[in-house]
């Protein structure tokens, strides 16, 4: 497994290695011992499966608070995403910054987002499944999002259309009126 870091201190692109032959491929999606050789020791929980029918479908910004914040691990395996982290620790140099990455069934690559960041996807096919595990479990009074569109963090969707979105996700506040109890360093 390949390990790639971002612009944005933490996120980490994770490449399998992929062995094919006429039968088909086998790759390993996740190996505790070499995440812990490469320095990055996280123990998941719980494994979260979605499924999203229409193409633009966006889904994020979405966080936990502390002390039930959430490092995750995503993957597409079927169809396509343009996946994206957001930097939302007070104080960080890189904060309000993001960084994105398409994520397919067929590149198989994965993107670690831990805590103190935003995270969000947008569908770029139809009928796509996103896997992902999480160290800490879900707490709804702990949820919060940011807006996809927040002009401050000014992401750049990959597809120009009016997205789908969620009655929670649609009515979320710009980054500088969210809740939140992240400070880089700490």
């Amino acid at each position: 497994m390949n390990f790639t870091n971002t612009n944005l201190h933490g996120v980490i692109v994770l490449e399998p290695k992929v062995f094919g032959d006429h039968r088909g491929w086998f790759t390993e999606t996740y190996n505790k011992s070499k995440l812990d050789e490469a320095g990055i020791n996280i123990d998941f929980i719980q494994d979260n499966h979605s499924f999203s029918a229409a193409k633009g479908t966006l889904r994020g910004l979405h966080y936990q608070l502390n002390p039930k914040a959430q490092t995750k691990l995503v993957r597409c395996t079927k169809g396509a995403i343009y996946d994206v982290a957001v930097d939302i620790r007070k104080n960080s140099p890189t904060f309000g910054k993001w960084f994105g990455l398409e994520l397919t069934a067929e590149n198989k690559k994965q993107l670690l987002v831990p805590k103190g960041f935003a995270h969000g996807f947008m569908t770029l096919t139809k009928d796509v499944e996103v896997q992902y595990k999480v160290d800490e479990l879900y707490s709804p009074e702990n949820d919060r999002g940011i807006m996809w569109n927040d002009p401050e963090i000014s992401i750049e969707w990959p597809i120009d259309v009016e997205p789908i979105l969620s009655g929670k996700d649609a009515k979320a506040p710009s980054l500088s009126k969210a809740e939140n109890n992240f400070s880089y360093g700490v």
